[in-house]
C-alpha cells in the first residue's frame, strides 16, 4: 500500500492517499478540508479514487467528506456508529472551532471492530479503538506493514479525552490492546505530526510505553 500524507486545514490534519500500485485504486482517508489540495494529489500519483474512509467525526478529520465524495461519486465508508452523534453535530462543530459551515451526514456504511474493507488487492482490516471518541477506528494494512490510526495514538502521545464521550481509561485500554500489539515494525500514520512505529512507541511513549504505561 501507497501513502501519501496530505496535511489540511488550519490542525494540520493528516489526511492519508491510499492506494493499491498494482490496480491504482485508492481511497481518501479523513479528509478534513482542501479538497482542491487533495484532489490534485490523487491527480498527480494517477490514483483512481474509489472511496473515502473516516477514523472518526471529529471536523478536522471529515471536514472535506461530503465535497470530495460528491466531486468523485464514491461511498463514504466508516467509522464506527458510536461517532453518529459527532456526524450529527457538525454545524456546531464549525462553530466551535471556526471552520467553514458544515453540514452533518451519514455515512453508506458505518464499520465494526475486525470489519474489512477491500481496495483493489489490499484489505484493511477495521479496528475499533474508541477512547477520543466512542466510534474511532484504526485501518491496518498487513502487506505493506501499516496502520492509520487517527487521533489514538501520536509520535510520544495520545489523544485528547476530553471532548464529549471521551475516556482516558477506555483509550489507553484501545492502544494497549489493539495497537501495541500489532508488530513492533509495523509503521504508525497519525491524525497530526509525524509517522512512527509500534515498538517505538512500546518504548518511550510516555502514556503507554512499559516504563510508565
Amino acid at each position: 500500500m501507497e501513502i501519501v500524507v496530505i496535511p489540511v486545514t488550519p490542525f494540520a490534519q493528516n489526511c492519508s492517499l491510499i492506494w493499491d500500485t498494482s490496480t491504482m485504486k485508492g481511497a481518501f482517508v479523513d479528509p478534513g478540508g482542501e479538497i482542491e489540495k487533495l484532489i490534485k494529489a490523487a491527480s498527480d500519483n494517477q490514483v483512481n479514487i474509489e472511496k473515502i474512509i473516516l477514523t472518526h467525526g471529529h471536523l478536522d478529520h471529515v471536514g472535506g467528506t461530503v465535497a470530495l465524495a460528491a466531486h468523485y461519486k464514491v461511498p463514504i465508508i466508516g467509522p464506527h456508529v458510536g461517532d453518529k452523534f459527532w456526524l450529527d453535530a457538525l454545524g456546531q462543530q464549525s462553530q466551535m472551532f471556526g471552520f467553514p459551515p458544515a453540514a452533518p451526514f451519514e455515512p453508506n456504511q458505518w464499520l465494526n471492530h475486525k470489519d474489512s474493507i477491500e481496495l483493489g488487492e489490499l484489505t484493511l482490516d477495521v479496528l475499533h479503538c474508541p477512547g477520543h471518541t466512542p466510534g474511532h477506528v484504526a485501518l491496518v494494512e498487513r502487506s505493506s506493514n501499516q496502520v492509520i490510526v487517527g487521533d489514538i495514538i501520536f509520535s510520544g502521545s495520545i489523544g485528547r479525552t476530553d471532548f464529549p464521550q471521551g475516556n482516558h481509561q477506555q483509550l489507553i485500554d484501545s492502544i494497549k490492546e489493539n495497537i501495541l500489539t500489532l508488530p513492533e515494525n509495523m509503521v504508525i500514520y497519525p491524525g497530526h505530526g509525524p509517522t512512527t512505529t509500534v515498538g517505538h512507541e512500546k518504548a518511550t511513549n510516555p502514556y503507554v510505553s512499559g516504563q510508565w504505561g
